[in-house]
This record gives C-alpha cells, structure tokens and sequence, in this order.
C-alpha cells in the first residue's frame, strides 16, 4: 500500500492538539489495553504529539472537554472501549476518536450481529448456533454437537483476546465439555456462540482508511504451538510464529484481502480494523471469523507487523491512525450551526 492521503500521512504534530490515549478501561482485556495503551503513548509522543495517557475507569470522561482534548486514541479493547459505547459518548462530548463509530463498533464487538450480517452479504463465515439465556439447558446444550459437528468452539459473543473460549474436542466425554464450556462463556456473556471449527490455517488482514479509500494490508499467518492461539499465547509467550509475507499463493492472498475489505466495508468500518480468517484445509476457502475496531498495539500485535511489511513504522502508523481520528456526528452538527 503506497497511496496513503497526506492529509493523514503528513499531518504536523502540532495539528494534531491535545491528544487523550484511552487505555486501561473496566473490560476483561483491561491488561491488554494498558499494553496497547502504553506503546501508543510513547509512539505519539515521538513524533511530537501532544499526547496523554487517560483511564477511563479512573477518571470521568467529562475531563475530556474540560481539560481541552482535541482528539481520542482509543487504546481501549472489549466493553466499553471498543462496542460503541465510548464513542458515544465522545461523539456527545464532540471530540473525534480513531476508528470505527457508534453503530459499526456495536455490531462488530457482537459476533453474532456479525455474522448475520457478513452472511447476508454473502461473505463465508463459520456456521453457528447462538444460545441466548433461555437456550443454555442441558438438554439444548446436548443437541449443537448434532448441529455443528465436532471439534467446535464455544465461546462469549461479545468479548475479545480468547477469553471465555473452549475448543469443544470430541474426545472424551462430549456432554460434560460441551456444559462446560457453555458455563464458562456465559461468565463473560450472557448469549453464548457455538461455531463450526474451521480446520486449517488462520490469518488475520488489516485494514486502513474509509469507504472506498480503504485498503487491505498484507496478511499475516499465524503458527500456534498445537493451535492453540490462546490468551496466554497472543499475549505473554513467544512460542506462536507470526509469517508476514504470510507465504501463502497470490491468488489467495488477494482473495482474503479482498474477502477482509468487503467484510470491513459491510460492517461501515473507519480508520482502522483488523479481520480474523481461517483458510479450511480441504479445500482453501477462507471463512470470516471477526472484525476487531480496536486492533491491539502491543509488541505481539498484528496490525503494526503487517504495516512494517509495507514500510509504515509502529509510531507513523499511530500517527496516521490518530490524524485520521473522525466524529459521525461531524455533518449533522454542521447543520445545526448553520441553522442556528
């Protein structure tokens, strides 16, 4: 990717104003975030940017406007950073945030949302079978094998990072890893989603930019000891093998960067985002997992790996994330102005 706008390329520190990072937050990735968080930090602060680091569980939002902030970081992952929720409330503060806005960030923090609405565009992505509160007994639990096949995944629609997750094997006893697993993530949701498991490879795309200005960066494969891309393994062990160049066939690498866009654009991403993919085995098709609006920005992360390999330093992508910072309420407030 070389045509980059210099609105967001170019753009002088000093233009840029007082910038809050979010990072920390009351979600189960807090940990994370505060990684994410302080990479930002010191990246912006590099490239002299004005920056500053803010907690949003430590401190009401409200000291954005009183304190003069003129644009958000939104270093937060999970609830409440990255599902709509703070960019809301930002958007009635009227301070412009990096990436996604209200809605696109709700529906793509909801996987199930997701889904429905990826499949109604026609894009692949794992069958599933969502079990609202109602639909968690025994009985309903028993019967997804049935439906989906075995392995499977179980996990909490609306979390991030692997939390609450379970591969449902088949090789054991099925009934009670299947009660269990559903257990587990309903202590994160209160919807559970069962998934069909894809047997392959996975990979992840990153997206930058708007509408029909986005652009798909190289696709990064990543190797898991055993497959187990878990917590644990994302975050805190090097013992996961990232490849980018992915070394996968040109054909399809441009069909998942292709599928990755079209997945982003659907969803009406902004700014940045990050789609999770798995390539099945038997035949190569690649299915749609999730849609991140708040990539993570640690030293394991995927997003500035996959910016390196088209020479984007980690402090010039945080720099070009943060120029492109917007506010969906920017044409409807200009209206009123005028009016008033």
């Amino acid at each position: 990717m070389t045509d980059a706008r210099p609105s967001t390329l170019n753009t002088p520190a000093a233009a840029l104003g007082k910038v809050a990072v979010l990072f920390g937050g009351r979600s189960a990735e807090r940990e994370i975030s505060i990684l994410s968080g302080t990479g930002v930090l010191a990246a912006l602060k590099s490239r002299g940017v004005d920056a500053h680091a803010f907690d949003p569980a430590e401190r009401d939002l409200a000291d954005l406007k009183r304190e003069g902030f003129a644009r958000c970081f939104i270093a937060l992952h999970g609830r409440h950073g990255e599902d709509g929720t703070v960019q809301g409330a930002l958007e009635l503060l009227g301070i412009p945030y990096t990436g996604s806005g209200v809605m696109a960030s709700s529906v793509a923090m909801d996987k199930v949302m997701t889904k429905r609405l990826w499949l109604a565009e026609g894009l692949s992505t794992p069958r599933y079978v969502r079990l609202a509160p109602d639909q968690q007994s025994p009985e309903r639990v028993r019967a997804v094998p049935d439906e989906l096949g075995l392995p499977l995944i179980v996990k909490p629609p609306r979390e991030g990072s692997s939390i609450g997750v379970t591969k449902v094997q088949g090789l054991g006893d099925v009934d009670r890893d299947m009660q269990e697993a559903v257990r587990l993530a309903a202590r994160y949701d209160a919807d559970v989603l069962c998934e069909e498991f894809i047997e392959g490879e996975e990979v992840t795309c990153a997206v930058l930019g708007q509408g029909a200005d986005a652009q798909a960066l190289p696709v990064v494969r990543i190797a898991a000891p055993e497959g187990a891309y878990d917590y644990q393994n994302k975050y805190f062990t090097d013992d996961v093998k990232y490849h980018c160049p992915a070394g996968l066939p040109d054909a399809l690498e441009q069909e998942i960067r292709t599928l990755a866009l079209a997945a982003y654009r659907s969803l009406g991403c902004r700014g940045w985002g990050r789609a999770d993919v798995m390539i099945r085995a038997s035949d190569r098709k690649p299915f749609l997992l999730e849609m991140n609006t708040s990539p993570g920005m640690t030293g394991h992360s995927l997003v500035p790996m996959s910016a390196r390999a088209v020479g984007i330093a980690y402090e010039d992508l945080c720099v070009r994330v943060l120029a492109a910072a917007a506010l969906d309420s920017a044409a409807p407030d200009a209206f009123v102005k005028e009016r008033g």
